[in-house]
């Protein structure tokens, strides 16, 4: 016997201490992961992990001074028999009838007072609460002060409501018992729905074969054997196995010196929620997996971007800057002569209600964007915005919608197709997320961009100087050559015009006048367009960049944002599984 329980206490002791602030940190560590993956895995399968930190932090906040101790068992297994011998009194009705024992008992070794906060979460009815204390005892039993036996209801009761709370108490109580008896301890409904959901806690389990009374001694080792090779059949392998029986107080000595080993350890409530933690980290840990969360591909960001340019509007823009560079140009640089029948056409820009310079002209209705300007008011600096009206871009057509959703389906896919189930819908439920805001943000983007075409270029003012210069000469000339048709007209004596050979003057004056003006205007032709050419491609390289940024904002991000969240929750769940 004495090798017996001392084997039983060296399995009870466990192979390791658990420390109390790892315990905290890794409680800690699955606080965020929880908080890591809120809202991007369905709440399902956060159940456990949600009651574990909520159950958690109740017991480590109660005493831990006390350790509550159960005996569970089948009906007929002896548990009362055997929770009546080890308190020394008939606390708990024993019977034949099925179920034995209907209602929760709690002994308390040592003060009741210290114990009753924990009595009540545990959820033990004050009538049912005994205290084993006495002063005949003396000082027998103070080997066993701090610990709380409970005598469970039989979890293959009859009554549903016994077996819910029996399975309630399982979650709650530091350290099991499982009692069994010669005739049922290979029971199907022990091992599979019972035993074997504890191999997570076998540093907080001990098995006892009750009621060896009833089997000749040469079949005890016998049965126990059999006992133990279901028992490790059930992952339960190193678990203290005992063969009590209630008639024979020698018999209840082995488990009796377990109980006061595990009292005097303190560490049945740290290992039981060791345990609970590795059991919900185990479960948690297909909804990370190995993989490592990558960055958003860079051409699946390229592919959004010509997608929401294309939708936007972007290539009419830069058509209309282009067209609108050219007809700006020839208005400042055209023979002055035509310059008021060129400003009678419509600017390009104008007829998109877009000015070049990053603002709308259009009135109506703001869509919420706008420039920004400080405004001091009593000292302080006021920062306010001027609504921007909506442009008059060409609505996008059904081809255009549906390249950004391919565009977007295509962000989600490549940055999370290769991350665990349920992280891919979430990746894709972010990138669509902000789909609905996108038309007006985009509109805004394109209104409120500088295209950099208010100001007007030094060449076309020499060129335009030079256009008013040859066109004064070409008008003097003409004037001289009027007054002298007058004088002749009048018959006056005739002007006598300078010649620069054998011609005119005035007529020099006009003819090269309007030739230098036609040709400056042919010689600036291809400039105008060249420089064109360059202003679209300037404004079409901010246009992407304003698209990029609305792009980014709007569907990047948020695809970021559960990467980040599922990087954490990598992270965190790595540091719940360390010991």
């Amino acid at each position: 016997m004495a090798g017996i329980v001392g084997r039983v206490r060296d399995a009870v002791r466990g192979e390791r201490r658990v420390d109390a602030y790892t315990l905290l940190r890794r409680l800690t560590a699955l606080r965020q992961f929880l908080a890591a993956v809120d809202g991007h895995l369905p709440d399902g399968r956060l159940v456990a992990a949600h009651t574990l930190i909520e159950r958690a932090g109740d017991r480590l906040a109660l005493s831990r001074d006390h350790t509550v101790v159960a005996l569970a068992g089948a009906t007929g297994s002896g548990k009362s028999s055997l929770f009546n011998a080890l308190a020394g009194f008939e606390l708990s009705s024993v019977g034949v009838r099925r179920p034995t024992t209907a209602a929760t008992h709690a002994c308390v070794w040592g003060p009741l007072a210290g114990a009753t906060k924990l009595l009540d979460w545990v959820g033990v009815l004050p009538r049912h609460r005994f205290v084993r204390e006495s002063a005949l005892d003396g000082n027998d039993e103070a080997a066993l002060h701090g610990l709380i036996l409970l005598d469970l209801p039989d979890f293959d009761s009859v009554q549903r409501t016994h077996r819910l709370e029996v399975d309630r108490l399982l979650g709650l109580v530091d350290q099991v018992i499982w009692v069994v008896d010669p005739q049922k301890y290979a029971d199907r409904l022990v091992h599979r729905s019972y035993l074997r959901e504890f191999h997570r806690h076998r540093d907080v389990t001990v098995v006892v074969l009750n009621q060896t009374d009833r089997l000749p001694p040469t079949e005890v080792p016998t049965v126990l054997a059999d006992l133990r090779r279901l028992l490790d059949s059930d992952q339960l392998d190193g678990v203290p196995l005992l063969a009590t029986s209630a008639l024979d107080p020698q018999a209840v000595a082995g488990l009796r010196n377990a109980l006061e080993q595990t009292v005097a350890e303190r560490q049945a409530a740290l290992r039981r929620l060791s345990g609970d933690v590795d059991q919900v980290a185990e479960q948690l840990t297909e909804l990370v997996g190995p993989a490592e969360a990558d960055e958003v591909p860079a051409a699946a960001v390229r592919g959004l971007t010509e997608a929401l340019a294309a939708s936007a509007g972007v290539p009419a823009v830069a058509d209309a800057v282009e067209a609108a560079y050219r007809h700006r140009a020839a208005s400042s640089t055209g023979w002055p002569l035509v310059r008021a029948w060129r400003r009678l056409r419509p600017d390009p820009l104008r007829r998109l209600h877009l000015t070049g310079g990053g603002t709308s002209t259009k009135g109506g209705t703001s869509t919420g964007g706008g420039t920004s300007a400080d405004v001091e008011v009593s000292g302080a600096t006021i920062r306010t915005r001027t609504p921007v009206g909506a442009t008059s871009l060409p609505v996008p057509t059904a081809a255009h919608r549906a390249a950004v959703g391919l565009a977007v389906r295509t962000v989600a896919e490549q940055a999370g197709g290769a991350l665990p189930a349920q992280w891919p819908a979430a990746v894709t439920a972010a990138a669509r997320s902000r789909l609905t805001d996108l038309p007006d943000a985009l509109d805004q983007a394109i209104a409120t961009t500088d295209l950099d075409m208010e100001r007007k270029p030094v060449w076309w003012r020499l060129i335009g100087a030079m256009q008013w210069l040859v066109t004064i000469i070409a008008l003097a000339g003409l004037a001289w050559l009027a007054v002298g048709w007058v004088v002749q007209a009048l018959g006056l004596p005739g002007l006598d015009h300078p010649k620069v050979g054998v011609v005119p003057v005035p007529t020099l004056m006009l003819l090269g006048g309007l030739f230098l003006g036609v040709a400056v205007a042919l010689l600036v032709r291809p400039i105008v367009g060249w420089a064109a050419r360059r202003a679209r491609r300037r404004v079409e390289r901010r246009l992407h960049a304003a698209v990029a940024e609305v792009g980014r904002d709007h569907v990047v991000l948020p695809v970021q944002d559960v990467l980040r969240r599922y990087a954490e929750a990598r992270t965190a769940l790595a540091d719940v599984a360390t010991r």
